[in-house]
C-alpha cells in the first residue's frame, strides 16, 4: 500500500475566546516526520517498480510494517489536529472547507491514478478514509476521551475477531468487511483505520487547554523543519509524481 498525510484539519491552536491564531510546531514537525517516512517508502517502492530492487520488496517484512506505520501515523496526526482545530469551538465553516479541499484532493488521485493504473487505481485511499474520518469525528468532538478511545479498540476488535468478509456489495468496500475489495495502489479502508484517528482525538481530549509553544520555536533550523508538514496536502500530491519522474528518468539513463 502507498500512504500518506494528515489533511484532516489545519494544525492551529484555537483558544476559547481567542481571536488570534497560531500554529502548534510540534504538531507541523510530527507531520513532517511522517512525510519523510512516506517519502521514503514511496521512493522505495518505486524502485520496485522500475526494477531496480526485487519485486515484492515493500509488500512483506519490515517494509510492510513500516507502510502500517506511517499510515497510522498520518491518521492519528488527524484526528489530533481535529480536535485541536475545534477546541474553542466547532467552527462549520472552516470544517466544511477542509472537507470539500480533501474530497477533491482525493478525487482528483482517483482520477489519476484511474489514467495511469486502471487495474490498480485508488477508490478509498488515505485521503478517502481522512475525509471519511472527519465526518465520523464530528460526533465524538464533545464526547468524553474514553468514548473515542474505546470506540477506536472496538473498530480493531472488529478488523481482528470479525475479519473482512462479512459483506458482500462492492459499495460496502469501504468499510474493511466487504470481500468486493479489488486490488489497489492505495487502500485504507476504515476497519481499522478509523481507530488511529479516534486514537488522536483521544489524545488530543486529555491534553492541556493551552498546548506549549516555548521559545524553541523561534529557532529557523525548527521552523525549516516544520515547513513540509505545514503543507502537507501539496507535499502529498507532487511527491509522488516527482519521484515517478526521476526514477523513471534514472531507469532511460541506464538502460
Amino acid at each position: 500500500m502507498s500512504h500518506t498525510i494528515d489533511t484532516g484539519s489545519d494544525s492551529r491552536n484555537v483558544a476559547p475566546g481567542s481571536a488570534s491564531q497560531s500554529r502548534l510546531l510540534w504538531l507541523d514537525i510530527a507531520r513532517s516526520v511522517a512525510l519523510l517516512g512516506m517519502i521514503v517508502f514511496h521512493f522505495t517502492r518505486d524502485l520496485e517498480v522500475f526494477g531496480f530492487i526485487a519485486s515484492g520488496t515493500t509488500l512483506t517484512g519490515g517494509w510492510a510494517t513500516f507502510a502500517r506505520l506511517v499510515a497510522g501515523s498520518f491518521l492519528f496526526l488527524s484526528g489530533l489536529s481535529f480536535v485541536l482545530a475545534h477546541r474553542g469551538g466547532f467552527r462549520t465553516r472552516a470544517w466544511a472547507r477542509r472537507l470539500v479541499i480533501i474530497c477533491g484532493a482525493a478525487g482528483l488521485v482517483t482520477i489519476a491514478t484511474l489514467a495511469v493504473f486502471p487495474t490498480r487505481f485508488i477508490y478509498f485511499g488515505i485521503l478517502h478514509a481522512i475525509a471519511a474520518a472527519s465526518l465520523i469525528g464530528v460526533f465524538f468532538l464533545h464526547v468524553p476521551a474514553m468514548a473515542a478511545l474505546f470506540t477506536g479498540l472496538a473498530v480493531l476488535a472488529i478488523d481482528r475477531f470479525v475479519g473482512p468478509g462479512i459483506l458482500q456489495s462492492q459499495w460496502l468496500v469501504w468499510t474493511g468487511l466487504s470481500v468486493a475489495a479489488q486490488p489497489s495502489l492505495d487502500f485504507i479502508p476504515l476497519v481499522p483505520w478509523l481507530a488511529p484517528f479516534l486514537f488522536g482525538m483521544a489524545l488530543a481530549r486529555l491534553l492541556p487547554s493551552e498546548s506549549s509553544r516555548s521559545s524553541w520555536s523561534t529557532k529557523p533550523w525548527l521552523r525549516m523543519a516544520a515547513w513540509p508538514g505545514q503543507h502537507s496536502l501539496m507535499v502529498y500530491l507532487l511527491h509522488q509524481p516527482l519521484l515517478l519522474g526521476l526514477v523513471w528518468g534514472s531507469a532511460q539513463l541506464l538502460r
